[in-house]
């Protein structure tokens, strides 16, 4: 496993109980990052995991269906050792999320477990259900008693997004749930931070020298946030329809990745020091009016067309999807961050379904140095220095700068520096979960959203939201699957004299 998990405690007996057990997250992340976790060493013999869902299944069933799908799911080939071990700590229970009698049964059996495995009273519960079972959940929980905190064990909720559908309806949620848990048991989860390079941001920020003193409105241009996806909504059409591109992906994940470049230094890595300076930073971020808002975001839907040579649907001939549906499957937008350090410094981002490439990236565009030096030269321009993030599908880290062509006249070309995670510390399978439930169950919550970080994220969203109401969408769909998106994003950031930054895939296969 990841090299700064194993300086921490492995030793923590505790009890996963997984609501939705039966869902696709279960057989896709959860299961096999917990494999990941046990082939690392990195979990208690003293565990186990209880997975709750309205299916009829008993023990053996739930098992052989987990290991017919770590066939497909796994991010390794099956050492049966290791699977051994957790399947034989696997246990299913049968009921309804809104029955008292399905809670009454569920302590019996934790208890019985508990007793067996010797697990100290040790529990977390995954919420990995619809929304609307999030507060009924953790109310039924709490009234049973599961919740409470006492003789030195500990209880842990983790919920899944989205944590709302608009500033209104994730304070409700926050207040609800915070009538049972303290706000330390409460993780809300969001796995691109389970990502290496998420993580590295602060370390590449904050422990390297040369970096730290030029990351400012003095040297930064702007700063651009891609998260592209080529699938489509797939099976997923009746939540997209009720979500679209700006609930699904921009107060959580990509708002998340903003905070994380533009915080200040936390005091320390303790959990709340780094989410206060998060959380300052989603308070600083201009809320834009209706006018501005019409300006500055840009959404659009895809239509039919062509990735990789397959001829694909376009959104409205999805499954549960509208024939007529004005839901957004692509938003850019441009934020501007009200502090002293990033004054006047758009940071844009962008974010769809269908696009060209998969691919998940944070580029530093940094400004260009003085020309009067080239200016009898048959040099006619300087090109800016950019720093890139890349997160998925290859994490690593590429700088772009100028060097002189051989020959003996004054050329300038481009060179790109680029540092790939698996070719300096070898490929780590991984599902992006594994960091964050081992987190949980050691009691560190930095990579988990506090209320604050939550309600600060919809904030940023709900003016946008409130001049979609008034004003009539584009005439959808208006981009075709397998480009990036309408035109009218690439003239968002034409406006202020700049462009996209060319993706690492559109790079490597330009090069080719």
């Amino acid at each position: 496993m990841e090299n700064d998990l194993r300086s921490m405690p492995t030793n923590t007996p505790c009890i996963m109980v997984i609501f939705g057990a039966a869902g696709d997250l279960t057989k896709r992340k959860l299961i096999p990052a917990l494999y990941n976790l046990k082939k690392g060493d990195l979990l208690s013999d003293n565990f186990a995991v209880i997975g709750v869902a309205r299916a009829e299944l008993n023990d053996e069933e739930f098992r052989r269906r987990l290991r017919d799908d770590m066939k497909h799911f796994a991010t390794d080939k099956v050492d049966e050792k290791v699977w051994k071990w957790l399947e034989e700590r696997l246990y299913y229970f049968s009921g309804n999320f809104t029955d008292d009698q399905t809670f009454t049964r569920l302590r019996e059996l934790l208890e019985k477990t508990d007793q067996e495995r010797q697990a100290e009273g040790n529990y977390f519960f995954y919420l990995a259900t619809a929304p609307e079972y999030f507060a009924p959940v953790v109310e039924k929980l709490g009234a049973i008693g599961l919740t409470r905190e006492e003789d030195s064990h500990w209880r842990r909720v983790v919920i899944e997004k989205p944590f709302g559908r608009n500033l209104e309806s994730a304070k409700k949620l926050n207040q609800e749930i915070k009538q049972v848990l303290n706000e330390d048991q409460i993780y809300r989860i969001d796995h691109y931070l389970g990502k290496e390079t998420v993580q590295n941001i602060l370390v590449f920020r904050f422990g390297n020298g040369i970096f730290e003193p030029i990351w400012n409105r003095r040297y930064i241009e702007c700063v651009q946030i891609t998260a592209a996806e080529k699938v489509g909504v797939e099976q997923r059409g009746g939540y997209y329809e009720g979500a679209g591109a700006l609930r699904d992906m921009v107060p959580n994940h990509l708002l998340q990745l903003v905070t994380l470049t533009a915080m200040e230094p936390p005091i320390s890595f303790d959990a709340d020091a780094v989410r206060d300076e998060q959380a300052k930073i989603l308070h600083a971020i201009q809320h834009p009016s209706p006018e501005e808002a019409a300006e500055r975001v840009v959404r659009g839907q895809y239509d039919a067309g062509e990735i990789e040579g397959e001829k694909v649907p376009g959104y409205r001939s999805e499954p549960n999807v509208a024939s007529d549906s004005t839901v957004e499957t692509f938003v850019a937008l441009k934020l501007l961050i009200d502090n002293w350090r990033w004054a006047d410094v758009p940071f844009y981002l962008r974010t769809g379904k269908r696009l060209a490439a998969r691919d998940t990236e944070i580029a530093i565009q940094f400004k260009r140095a003085p020309f009067m030096l080239f200016r009898n030269t048959p040099v006619e321009r300087l090109s800016s220095n950019r720093l890139v993030l890349h997160i998925q599908p290859d994490e690593g880290i590429s700088l772009r700068f100028g060097a002189k062509v051989p020959g003996p006249t004054v050329s300038i070309g481009a060179v790109d520096m680029d540092f790939d995670y698996e070719d300096y510390f070898g490929d780590t399978p991984s599902t992006g979960y594994e960091r964050l439930l081992h987190d949980c169950m050691v009691g560190d919550a930095t990579l988990f959203q506090r209320a604050d970080q939550v309600e600060a994220g919809w904030s940023v969203v709900a003016p946008i939201q409130e001049a979609w109401k008034t004003a009539p969408p584009p005439d959808f769909p208006n981009y075709q699957a397998g480009s990036w998106g309408p035109k009218e994003a690439d003239e968002l950031l034409r406006r202020d004299g700049a462009e996209w930054e060319e993706t690492q895939d559109v790079r490597q296969n330009r090069l080719r």
